[in-house]
């Protein structure tokens, strides 16, 4: 009669198993039906949403435009200034005509900036404002790696839901047989593996309840950089797209890395550090700008006296004034020695921002460089030996206990180690995209022909 248990016990399973893997299409082929009401989205399509609907790229651009207006006004000269004026009225009477020198005035004058000021200071802002193509294609860069990150999260959490689902049936069927087991005097299954399996079925409870939460977490964090498009809801594409390397050779996955020449390479024509190169030419324009305060400021006025004629009718000449006046910057030890000073740090503190931004980027290219090595070792294990030697090992469990030569609770052991190789293979495939993603953000070197002057 415990025969005949442990031969229902492994119908059972196989059963349950064999349903879940035919109602189940593979995970890089499968179809899940969508929504309704809502639309399923590919990897691609998230990317190009997200980047026609960033805020940030509006943004740049019309600070992009706001400094080319400022740069087009900097060139111009001041506006000139209008005087009128009754000169030398005489304080007796206020007769206009009684004193020679009584005059209407109306005069005119121009300041002329500090040497070239105003070409250098449009000179500044038109380099400040060629930075931001080079920030915008950095940014749109930026949105792939956290769209693409946010994608393939909700991917993972929903396949491993998914995975979890197809083997709770299955847990299921052990509980059952295992109570029934339990309960017959012929069944040989003790308390214990009854309460283990119920245990395992509680404990996938657990983790399909985490794993929901974090899929919704994921599809807030997507949903942000969606909307408004897709108000309406959204489902993902349930097949994993092929992700792969813009610069194959330059991520080459052995330790060790490229050749160092080529990385620095690499990294100097980044968009984002492209635009602290734009940066660092803007504070070298602003040290010459501050140079400039050394030379003195110009002004030009003229005037024209109009005079009445004397109090016996005779005309009287009027007058014709033009000047020329100039600052003299003679004290410029606390003045302008300070500016050009505060002008070249500014510009040193520009080159270290540089200096750290390409440390940084160096850091993070060779960390996902050899984090996508050992994925890619770990994923050769897993689809040669791992996934083959833990699926053996569940139905070699399953049929000594069907012989009466094994543990029960070894055969629920092993169903677990299966599904967790299975999620851990998935987790392992989730991160070499991602980690394919992060690598991919370093290719996209910056090319001023195609950026500087318009606005992508």
């Amino acid at each position: 009669m415990k025969i005949f248990f442990r031969c229902l016990l492994a119908v059972a399973i196989t059963v349950s198993a064999a349903d879940a893997l035919s109602s189940t299409i593979p995970a890089s082929t499968a179809q899940a039906p969508s929504i309704p009401g809502q639309k399923q989205l590919s990897l691609d399509q998230a990317v190009e949403i997200a980047r026609s609907n960033d805020p940030w790229i509006a943004g740049s651009r019309f600070r992009q435009q706001a400094t080319e207006a400022e740069s087009i006004a900097a060139a111009q000269l001041p506006d000139p200034v209008l005087s009128f004026g009754a000169a030398n009225l005489p304080v007796d009477n206020f007769d206009f005509n009684q004193e020679p020198m009584t005059q209407f005035k109306v005069g005119v004058s121009q300041v002329f900036p500090r040497g070239d000021s105003r070409e250098l200071k449009k000179q500044q802002l038109d380099e400040l404002g060629d930075q931001h193509p080079y920030m915008r294609q950095n940014r749109r860069a930026m949105v792939a790696v956290t769209v693409s990150k946010h994608w393939l999260d909700i991917y993972r959490y929903q396949e491993s839901i998914r995975l979890i689902e197809r083997d709770r049936a299955l847990f299921e069927h052990l509980v059952d047989v295992a109570e029934s087991s339990y309960t017959s005097a012929a069944g040989k299954t003790r308390q214990q593996d009854f309460v283990r399996a119920q245990l395992e079925l509680t404990r996938l409870e657990d983790r399909l309840a985490t794993l929901r939460q974090q899929e919704e977490m994921a599809q807030a964090k997507l949903s942000e950089w969606l909307s408004p498009a897709v108000n309406g809801g959204f489902d993902i594409e349930h097949s994993l797209p092929e992700l792969e390397l813009l610069d194959p050779d330059a991520a080459k996955t052995k330790v060790g890395g490229v050749d160092d020449g080529y990385l620095v390479a690499l990294l100097l024509a980044h968009p984002s550090i492209k635009s602290l190169d734009q940066k660092i030419v803007a504070t070298t324009t602003g040290v010459q700008l501050a140079e400039q305060k050394y030379k003195p400021q110009w002004n030009i006025n003229a005037s024209y006296g109009y005079r009445d004629d004397d109090p016996m009718g005779q005309e009287r000449s009027d007058f014709f004034s033009l000047g020329v006046s100039f600052d003299l910057p003679l004290f410029t030890a606390d003045r302008q020695d300070k500016e050009v000073q505060a002008a070249i740090a500014m510009q040193g503190a520009i080159r270290t921002e540089k200096a750290l931004a390409l440390r940084l980027m160096r850091a993070r290219f060779q960390s996902s460089q050899r984090r996508l090595h050992y994925l890619e070792q770990r994923r050769r294990l897993y689809q040669e030996r791992l996934l083959l030697e833990t699926h053996d090992q569940a139905e070699a469990s399953l049929a000594a206990y069907t012989s009466d030569d094994g543990d029960f609770a070894e055969v629920v052991r092993a169903r677990i180690a299966e599904l967790n190789a299975n999620i851990d293979f998935l987790n392992i495939n989730v991160d070499r995209l991602q980690t394919i993603a992060e690598l991919n953000y370093f290719f996209i070197p910056a090319s001023q022909h195609n950026v500087v002057g318009v606005y992508p």
